[in-house]
Parts: C-alpha cells; structure tokens; sequence
C-alpha cells in the first residue's frame, strides 16, 4: 500500500469564515466554511481516498477491509481513533466542554474527545479560552450562569502562529475570533456547550446549550493552563495519540513496520511523500505496513505535523 490522500468533509458553522476556500481551496456549497474534516470515519462526516488504488473508497470501509493498515492491533470492528480538522473561526465558538469516554458511552453512545490545537494563523489580538480563572468554583460557576456573567469566569490566552494547546477531556474551552488551527482529536463529535455568547444559530433560534450535562463533565480543579511545551519535536504526547512537528530538512524517513499508521499534515510550504505531493491544507495517510516512506521538502519552510496512535 502507498501513502494517500483524503477528500475532506466541510462544515458551515455560524462562526466560520471564508479563509479554507481562500487560503486552502476547500469547497462547498456554502459561503462559509468553519471546519474542514481532513481525516474522518465518524458517521457525521466520512473521508473519500482521492488518490491511489483506493480512490473513491470511502476511509471506513477502507479501514474495515483492512485494519492491518491502520496497526497490528486494529480490528475491522474497532473504532478508527482520530479525527483531524481544520477551523477557520472568524468569530468566537461556543464555551464548552467535551466529556471522558465513560461518561460519553454512558450517556451518548460515543467515544469522549480529547484534542489539541496547533495554531496555523493568528490575527493580531486573537485570543483562546482555556480553562477556568484561579478562584472559580463549580458554585460560583453556577452563581455565573445565573447572573449572566459566565464569560468572566474562562481563563483567556493570547497567542501567535507555531503555538499549540492540548486540551483534554474535561477542560472547558473555546477558540477565539481570528484564529486558523488544525486540530487533531479522538475520533468524537460529543460536545456540550455551556455559553454561546447569547447569539442564534442558522435557524434564528438560540442554540441548544447543555448547562447540566457541562456541570457534570467540567473539571474545576482544571485552573489557568498555559500553552504546550515541546518535548523536542513532540507536542503532545497522551493516551489517544502522539503528535510531533517534524522538520524535513533534505528528507526524512519514517517506517512504522506493521506497529502503526501515520498521519501527515503539511504546514508552512509543499512536500513530496514518494510520488504524492501535499501542501497547506490538505493531509496524506501511511498505512502501517507500507514500508519506508520518505518525506522531502518541496519548499524549504515545509515542516510536517505527524500524528500516530
């Protein structure tokens, strides 16, 4: 098997922008494009393989036919275990939560998400909310809601291009205005929403929030967090997946034998990746067990967001 590309699955959200159709060449029937699922087998948006012998096979039944490809422990009927986006948020999303996976299988069917945020633009001033503010706690949280004053208790940080935030089940957040993040997550579209900044959705209705369930699922020991530090090259290392900014230099190598898949995300110029070439905005996935792929620099600034789980 060779090394191929995903035809992604967009979203229109009520904040998105219009920067992955401008910047990346994404499409859709939609003036706004606020994510872009690169990497996909979950029932709300599935993956096409657009390039190779699998061209046209949605990513599941790739998976399914062939779980050896994604590691010597999958089995065809294990859930595929990431999810990978992009998001353009030109305003705020919501506050809100995602729970662990007990308490998402118990109460949702799903897998519980755990994600992290690699920061591909940030607009001047543009800002995260990560966490809550040391002193909050869960009845004073409650008081917020109440009061109308919620916004007041999510610890806020600025942030530049190159940053990265790791957020595990449990930790409330949002993305902030003017951000563009590729986002590699568990494979879950569990989320409860706790504040919506008071605005109405596509329909001109409220948007759903889930207060109870929040409360259930916010970990309010979880106060001020800061950015992720690299390990090295590693940004993220945790239970789900591993996540490493690779830079190429005059080509690198990487070979999971039959142990794992990779997943490649280009950022900061074009790569060439045996006979695929792949830039900014678009993803290209090793099947474990394809042997040695080496990954080259097209444009020297390229570097590769690598992912393995």
């Amino acid at each position: 098997m060779k090394p191929f590309l995903l035809r992604p699955v967009t979203k229109d959200y009520i904040w998105g922008g219009t920067r992955l159709r401008e910047e990346f060449g994404k499409e859709s029937d939609s003036e706004r494009i606020a994510e872009s699922w690169e990497l996909s087998c979950h029932p709300d948006g599935e993956c096409i393989i657009a390039s190779g012998e699998y061209s046209g096979m949605k990513l599941s039944e790739f998976v399914r036919r062939y779980p050896a490809a994604v590691g010597k422990n999958f089995r065809s009927e294990d859930r595929f275990p990431v999810l990978v986006k992009l998001i353009d948020a030109k305003s705020d999303l919501s506050i809100q939560v995602h729970p662990d996976d007990k308490y998402a299988m118990a109460h949702e069917g799903d897998s519980g998400k755990t994600e992290m945020w690699y920061i591909l633009a940030a607009a001047p001033g543009a800002e995260l909310y990560v966490g809550l503010r040391a002193g909050v706690t869960r009845e004073s949280f409650e008081s917020a809601i109440a009061s109308g004053t919620v916004a007041e208790c999510f610890h806020r940080i600025s942030t530049r291009a190159g940053d990265c935030m790791f957020l595990p089940s449990g930790r409330v957040h949002a993305i902030g205005a003017g951000h563009l993040i590729a986002e590699i997550q568990q494979n879950s579209d569990t989320t409860f929403r706790v504040y919506d900044w008071d605005r109405k959705g596509l329909d001109g209705k409220p948007r759903a929030l889930h207060v109870a369930e929040s409360l259930e699922c916010i970990d309010f020991s979880d106060t001020e967090p800061g950015l992720q530090r690299p390990d090295g090259e590693c940004l993220v290392r945790c239970p789900h997946f591993t996540v490493q900014l690779a830079a190429l230099g005059g080509g690198r190598i990487w070979d999971g034998g039959r142990e794992r898949a990779y997943v490649f995300v280009p950022v900061g110029g074009r790569v060439a990746a045996g006979d695929r070439e792949a830039g900014p905005g678009e993803l290209f996935l090793q099947p474990a067990a394809a042997g040695p792929l080496r990954v080259r620099p097209i444009d020297a600034s390229a570097k590769v967001l690598v992912t393995t789980f």
